[in-house]
């Protein structure tokens, strides 16, 4: 049961994409939900992390890159989305300086079965610790990169707020909304007390000011 209210939600998020409009960027804003969460001991609660896909995509603008076979690398090709084969991979020779600024140029990696298996002995633990190893293709290309793009993740560290990219603002007001309420009541699903861990929750634009929803 969400208990958002609807009017709140739908005034906060006309209010926010006006002083979008008003204040337009060069860049697409995204939009963030921040969290706070309450009656929650991160040193002795379950730490919680869980990923949901989002009906609309939020980030179209996110850069993938498929670490791939020659056929994930020419369907990663002919969508205009960077890849690179095992030869290139080799050529990093373990490289740390290269494979953390290969890590640092995107913000995932997809992989073909037959090269997630030999990353480790490609690249060493670098994608790893930069928390981005790659996801296993079982798709194609174009559909995986789409849902990479719509899959959000929330992650409990050791501070009680959190915020994650649940839109952008060339969406309307009601794609925005749903993918907004479909964040909302995942996030409370890993809750343990569901809606009495949260605190508060605001929505806010890359450069504009937070807006409460709850």
């Amino acid at each position: 049961m969400s208990k958002l209210s609807n009017d709140v939600l739908r005034e906060s998020i006309s209010n926010m994409m006006e002083a979008s409009r008003v204040k337009p960027r060069k860049f697409m804003e995204t939009i963030e939900l921040q969290i706070g969460l309450k009656n929650y001991d991160p040193q002795k609660d379950k730490r919680f992390s869980g990923s949901v896909k989002l009906p609309n995509l939020p980030r179209p603008r996110m850069k993938v890159c498929v670490l791939g076979d020659v056929k994930h690398c020419e369907q990663a090709t002919a969508i205009e989305v960077d890849s690179k084969s095992v030869e290139e991979l080799k050529k990093m020779n373990k490289n740390k300086k290269l494979v953390k600024k290969l890590a640092q140029s995107y913000h995932a990696f997809l992989a073909s079965d037959s090269v997630i298996k030999q990353i480790p002995r490609l690249l060493g633990p670098g994608l790893n610790k930069a928390g981005k190893f790659p996801a296993p293709i079982n798709k194609s290309v174009l559909e995986q990169v789409n849902e990479t793009k719509s899959t959000i993740k929330f992650q409990l560290k050791k501070v009680l707020c959190m915020g994650v990219a649940v839109a952008n603002v060339q969406m309307t007001d009601s794609e925005i909304r749903t993918n907004v309420v479909f964040a909302v009541n995942f996030l409370v699903s890993l809750l343990k007390k569901n809606w009495q861990n949260v605190r508060c929750l605001y929505i806010k634009t890359t450069m504009g000011k937070p807006v409460r929803i709850f």
